[in-house]
């Protein structure tokens, strides 16, 4: 969908300030952006469904994004679709490791899949979510693998193992045996080789 124009957004702007006064609005790129405080989520979504005129009542997403640095790490974003007016809201609010967002499946009942897949790659807690457990990683996963500071490596692999003939987990053991490169042959590590076709002509005159 391509941006609003200037005096459609500027109208749509000025409708949702009105259906959530005290919210922080903002616009960039022709989109709504609107920042609110997480016990003010389900209110916020509700009044932008239920508007005779909004009409968002499509939940298109709900993801997360953190910033370790901060005491509240985590933005958790909703992104909306009215069908009626063909234009999309953004809301954000921010919250810390152990701080729960309040569920929205009773206004968005599709927020049932994003709260669980937001709990399984960032650890953000929704609460009073029927069904908060891990939908993406493997049973036993230890750790949030959209975290900043989770290690590139993980904490253990998984494997088929064909004697026991079941999926075991072990320690990460990284192969190293071809991280020596000579930049010439580099699968047999740096060791003297035989000249390369073409390095006679860098002794010719």
């Amino acid at each position: 969908m391509s941006a609003m124009t200037d005096q459609a957004l500027s109208t749509l702007s000025a409708e949702i300030t009105a259906a959530v006064p005290g919210a922080v609005l903002t616009t960039a790129f022709g989109e709504v952006t609107l920042a609110i405080q997480p016990a003010e989520i389900v209110a916020t979504l509700t009044a932008l469904r239920d508007h005779p005129v909004l009409r968002f009542t499509t939940l298109i997403d709900i993801c997360g994004a953190d910033y370790p640095e901060r005491a509240r790490r985590f933005d958790v974003v909703y992104h909306l679709l009215s069908m009626r007016r063909n234009a999309r809201v953004r809301i954000k609010l921010q919250t810390g490791e152990m701080q729960p967002v309040p569920t929205v499946i009773g206004v968005y009942p599709a927020a049932n899949w994003f709260e669980r897949e937001a709990f399984d790659m960032y650890g953000i807690l929704f609460s009073d979510h029927p069904d908060l457990r891990r939908m993406l990683t493997d049973y036993g996963f230890s750790g949030h693998p959209l975290r900043k500071d989770f290690p590139l490596t993980g904490y253990v692999e998984v494997r088929y193992d064909d004697e026991q003939k079941r999926v075991v987990y072990e320690p990460v053991k990284l192969q190293q045996e071809f991280r020596n490169f000579d930049y010439l042959s580099p699968w047999e590590g740096a060791r003297a080789v035989p000249p390369l076709p073409g390095d006679e002509k860098a002794k010719t005159p």
